[in-house]
């Protein structure tokens, strides 16, 4: 069983920053996608971003291309989402993933973590 702990929302401005982690074992880190979803009150699960397990590709929606960065850092086994210039439309629940597979598709990852809120006031 793969254990995915998310921290790091909040409660921030229009045009703040925050940066969300994800927490998982050494193993994890290093064989699994891991991807950041969210969802909004009263809509579906929406992709935001994924990093591949070698961290050599990352892909984003578009509608935060050159606002978040996901990254991830070896050391600690956690990888994080840099989230710049933040609107009120990013509010929302946001959950790490992880599969064996990155993508958009949430059908491409088989753990899930809890969820932390963003909300971003205007």
């Amino acid at each position: 069983q793969v254990q995915l702990q998310e921290s790091g929302g909040g409660l921030v401005q229009a045009g703040g920053s925050l940066r969300l982690s994800c927490a998982t074992s050494r193993r994890a880190f290093n064989t699994y996608s891991m991807a950041w979803f969210r969802q909004a009150p009263g809509k579906g699960r929406d992709f935001v971003a994924a990093i591949s397990a070698s961290g050599g590709s990352a892909n984003y929606a578009d509608s935060v291309k050159g606002r978040f960065t996901i990254s991830g850092d070896n050391a600690k086994n956690t990888v994080y989402l840099q989230m710049n210039s933040l609107k009120p439309e990013d509010t929302a629940v946001y959950y790490c993933a992880a599969g064996l597979s990155s993508g958009e598709l949430e059908g491409l990852y088989d753990y899930w973590g809890q969820g932390t809120q963003v909300t971003v006031s205007s």
